[in-house]
């Protein structure tokens, strides 16, 4: 391959204005990052790069050659490959199948070549995933597995160029620093990475040179020499990033709000027993797999096959449906926002008020001064931009989605609220603003729990840290006390 070359690209979706005349040049064989909050575009120029989006003005140079690619087919077969922050996959297929999907091993030209097929999508998962088994549907993957079959088959494609968007906004720190280390050596190979990512530590670990988009256009280029956590949070986002006042950690919570005995499901968890009290923020550590979502979804109503019990504010729910559950007060937000936490082709308004039907109406009418007035209030306070709220969820970037999800579930005003990933996909500025909303939260009353990928997240939040190993409690930590090496360890066994 050679160097990839914008110039001038444009990109519109209705009336928002994705690109705005971006021009930037990247290096062959560098590693070169894309910033940006949410919506700034940095997603949208990778995916014209791998042939999802096709511009509206301006050009696309690789090698001094003109490229124009109307499909992803044609981008791939010019040697790129893309990692998308959006799970894309066949559900109802195995691991092998999508893998090897296109170029599936056939016997005489007939018949799939099971053997060979099961023997290719291993190798494939060699060194990113090799615990899986590749017969397994990807149905049955937790969001992390399913992040990672889809790295393992865009590597193996054997493309000059791939693009990275936001690749490890669903994996744990032992997964991704297998990604880098994978990272590290097709840059060794010559492979030319574009990495777009809101992450600064894991920018400053891989790339060469950052550019950095905000509102659809490039703000700059720094190589990685010139930059700072300072220099970017404001190329980004405009200002200075306030820095986060510490959580007061002393004391303990009051009134019990959360308690959970002996919750078990067949193969996932193991006898799980826990409280939460009012005011008070408990995280969930683990690897993936560990079990933190499947504890999550139980807790809500969603694992037909779970026993134990959980009680909301003095309301034992076991016997309840999710809509019981949520009437006693406890509130979820998934780790898959995607397939869990939306309905995609629903518009930003519809997916804002499904939690809130009584909220929203008079009699037996809906109130639509009433419905505008409290999205307005969220939507702002979230700053969740969209060109419309009757606009479809879908069309929005990934972050913004996550805000919906978040804005839905802090309408119903709940006294329990079970956060699995709230800040996946989200910009330094919007996370800053979800930390604040989660302290507000606990400060007014709430009792949170909170299951993160991210140590830092769970260190700078929690009063307290339990740890997940194989389905199971195994151990738990004083915020306070807690460091990311004493979690690590207790989280891998050591």
């Amino acid at each position: 391959m050679a160097d990839i070359h914008f110039d001038t690209i444009t990109k519109r979706f209705g009336g928002t204005v994705a690109l705005d005349a971006v021009s930037l040049t990247i290096r062959e064989g560098e590693c070169h990052a894309l910033m940006g909050e949410n919506g700034a575009g940095k997603s949208t120029l990778g995916k014209i790069l791998a042939g999802i989006h096709r511009p509206d003005g301006g050009t696309l140079m690789i090698g001094g050659s003109r490229k124009i690619f109307h499909s992803v087919p044609e981008a791939r077969a010019a040697g790129i490959g893309m990692v998308y922050q959006e799970l894309a996959s066949c559900p109802d297929l195995s691991i092998a199948e999508n893998l090897l999907l296109g170029h599936t091993p056939c016997r005489w030209g007939l018949f799939v070549d099971r053997r060979t097929m099961a023997a290719e999508s291993r190798d494939l998962l060699h060194g990113i995933a090799p615990e899986l088994d590749v017969r397994r549907m990807m149905h049955s993957l937790s969001v992390a597995q399913r992040q990672l079959v889809q790295i393992a088959a865009a590597i193996g494609t054997r493309a000059g160029i791939l693009v990275f968007d936001e690749p490890t906004s669903s994996l744990a720190d032992a997964e991704s620093k297998r990604l880098f280390a994978i990272i590290a050596d097709l840059r060794k190979r010559g492979v030319t990475i574009v990495y777009v990512s809101h992450r600064l530590p894991e920018v400053f670990e891989l790339a060469d040179s950052i550019s950095v988009l905000r509102d659809g256009r490039l703000v700059g280029t720094l190589s990685r020499s010139e930059a700072t956590d300072d220099v970017l949070v404001r190329m980004m986002i405009g200002r200075p990033l306030l820095s986060e006042t510490e959580i007061r950690k002393e004391g303990g919570p009051s009134k019990i709000l959360l308690e959970v005995r002996g919750l078990s499901s067949p193969g996932l968890l193991t006898s799980l027993s826990l409280s939460a009290g009012a005011g008070e923020i408990v995280g969930i550590a683990g690897l993936v797999g560990a079990g933190r979502s499947e504890m999550a979804r139980a807790m809500f109503g969603l694992d037909a096959a779970s026993s134990g019990t959980v009680t909301i504010a003095g309301t034992e729910t076991s016997g309840l449906s999710v809509r019981g559950r949520m009437k006693a007060g406890l509130a979820f937000i998934p780790e898959d926002r995607k397939l869990q936490g939306l309905a995609l082709e629903l518009s930003c308004r519809r997916n804002f008020s499904l939690t809130i039907p009584e909220k929203i109406r008079r009699l037996c009418f809906l109130d639509h001064h009433r419905e505008t007035a409290l999205l307005t209030a969220f939507f702002r306070m979230l700053g969740i931009k969209t060109s419309s709220p009757d606009a479809p969820a879908s069309s929005l970037s990934g972050g913004n989605q996550q805000k919906i999800v978040l804005a839905k579930w802090l309408a119903r005003d709940a006294r329990v609220f079970i956060l699995d990933e709230p800040t996946r996909g989200i910009d330094v500025g919007a996370k800053s603003s979800i930390h604040t909303i989660i302290r507000e939260l606990a400060a007014n009353g709430a009792a949170i729990l909170l299951i993160s990928s991210e140590l830092p997240e769970l260190l700078g939040l929690s009063h307290r840290i339990i740890v997940m190993r194989q389905g199971e409690f195994v151990g738990e930590v004083d915020g306070t006390l807690a460091t990311q090496e004493s979690l690590l360890r207790m989280m891998s066994g050591l």
